[in-house]
């Protein structure tokens, strides 16, 4: 009897033994191949695999391709020959290849990652990927040139840079909280736009052109900047200084630029210099081009600070020349600063003076007088 069981175990042993030693030969037959097994990328990255499957075998083989241990979050895609695969078919002696890509996401711990490629139990291929840094869900909003200065008719144009640093296609809404007064406008690629699309971990450049109202006064002013989704959003603080506009007047309290004046005599003109810019005003000098030995001079002959938005009285005396014929005369007037200056032309008119009316009537008298005598004294002859 046990003869007999010895002899049963000995014929099971030599049945056994060559199926289990070509069942692991066939699974050492297969191999998967890849020649970059570990690798180091940054957060976002798309990586793609070429993998060999290689059959050593004497026999097709129908290989089922999976992928284990894929870390949560991460996506992959398996295709050969355009198509989505799940299973590939190796003859004796040949390869095929398929392409596997990884997309890592965006929001990943900096570290090392591991997962294996398998062909539906005769073969796997461990792969190792490597975060290099810690990574984020987030929109990156800059520019280099954050402040521009220039004056209150300027229109300043910044350059700013949108990152979409997230693992989706985002479209953002593009809004800034200016001063009243103020006009902001974003273009996007040339154009006029109050949103710009941006893919995932893509940038897209944004034109911010800033015009400030125009009685704007001197000063430095924050344009705040947001770029917003539903799911992320940035911020950018703009600076633009404004050193203010030059503008200034010179007329009289009415508006009225003539007068009267007679031969020799003074007239004195009150002028108004107003500031109409948003600059403060300084050193503002008077001065006149006058007829020849005419006399005009001013009262303050010289402003040393006028603010935006202010005025000051100034008195002009004009002494007209003894020897001027009755007539239309031009005296111009200037006010002038190192930025700005003004020029108003003064008509004057002349008038000759009463004496030589009475003088004149004098005369007419003496000679109707003498006419008078001469008819007495030859009339009746």
């Amino acid at each position: 009897m046990q003869t007999r069981k010895l002899n049963l175990l000995i014929v099971l042993l030599f049945v056994l033994l060559p199926l289990s030693t070509r069942a692991n030969g066939a699974e050492k037959n297969m191999m998967l191949y890849t020649p970059y097994t570990k690798i180091t990328v940054p957060p976002g990255e798309s990586i793609s695999y070429s993998i060999d499957v290689i059959n050593n075998c004497d026999e097709v083989k129908n290989a089922t391709i999976s992928v284990e241990g894929m870390p949560r979050g991460w996506k992959y895609e398996v295709k050969a020959g355009g198509w989505t695969l799940n299973q590939l078919s190796v003859l004796p002696g040949e390869k095929k290849t398929f392409t596997m890509t990884v997309e890592v996401p965006m929001k990943v711990n900096k570290g090392t990652y591991h997962f294996t490629v398998a062909a539906s139990g005769l073969a796997e291929l461990p792969l190792t990927v490597t975060v290099s840094e810690q990574g984020t869900y987030q929109t990156d909003f800059t520019t280099k040139q954050p402040n521009m200065q220039g004056n209150s008719k300027s229109t300043f144009n910044f350059n700013a840079t949108l990152k979409n640093q997230t693992g989706d296609q985002q479209l953002y809404a593009l809004m800034a909280t200016a001063p009243r007064g103020w006009n902001v406008i974003f273009r996007v690629g040339g154009k006029q736009a109050t949103s710009a699309q941006v893919e995932a971990n893509a940038t897209e450049n944004i034109s911010i052109d800033i015009t400030p109202p125009a009685n704007v006064k001197a000063g430095s002013y924050k344009i705040p900047v947001h770029v917003t989704t539903s799911s992320t959003s940035a911020d950018l603080e703009l600076e633009v200084v404004v050193t203010g506009s030059y503008e200034m007047e010179l007329t009289t309290p009415q508006g009225l630029l003539s007068s009267e004046i007679t031969a020799g005599e003074t007239k004195r003109i009150d002028l108004i210099v107003r500031n109409d810019g948003s600059a403060e005003l300084n050193d503002i000098s008077l001065s006149a081009n006058k007829p020849v030995d005419w006399e005009v001079s001013f009262e303050p002959s010289k402003i040393e600070k006028l603010p935006a938005g202010s005025s000051v009285n100034v008195n002009a005396t004009i002494k007209a020349s003894k020897k001027a014929l009755p007539g239309d005369y031009v005296t111009k007037m200037t006010a002038k600063t190192p930025e700005v200056n003004q020029t108003v032309e003064f008509r004057v008119m002349v008038r000759t003076p009463m004496i030589y009316g009475w003088l004149g009537i004098l005369i007419i008298v003496v000679v109707l007088g003498g006419v008078y005598y001469l008819f007495r004294k030859y009339g009746r002859r």
